[in-house]
């Protein structure tokens, strides 16, 4: 089963995403902090990551230049509700597979994960 991390400080937006991830086949991984994160990547390797680009400690650049360095090819979706096109490009420029702003359609994150992944019913084939 394809495995999606969520990294996201806010409960309520990790839970939303979990469900939503789950009930399109998913198996998903969460994470509260960008230190848990970079510990379950290691520990879980995930084929995605959902990443918060605003969070306490590590934050989503910090985090996502570590998730670069240790894994290169990961795909890495940022969300936040911070976006400009400044913060967008940065991102991309850092190795970002897809942006999108934290107040997205749960059909914007569908979209962005199948352009990185196989569907969950052909990662089991």
């Amino acid at each position: 089963m394809t495995k999606i991390l969520v990294i996201d400080d806010d409960a309520r937006d990790r839970e939303l995403l979990a469900a939503v991830l789950e009930e399109r086949g998913y198996e998903v991984i969460l994470a509260d902090n960008g230190g848990t994160g970079l510990m379950l990547c290691h520990r879980q390797t995930p084929d995605a990551v959902v990443l918060d680009l605003s969070m306490p400690g590590i934050d989503g650049r910090a985090l996502l230049r570590q998730l670069r360095i240790l894994h290169p090819t990961l795909p890495v979706v940022v969300f936040s509700g911070l976006r400009t096109d400044e913060i967008e490009q940065e991102m991309l420029n850092q190795g970002a597979t897809a942006c999108i702003q934290k107040a997205f359609s749960l059909d914007q994150l569908g979209s962005a994960l199948q352009e990185v992944l196989p569907s969950p019913t052909q990662a089991d084939s």
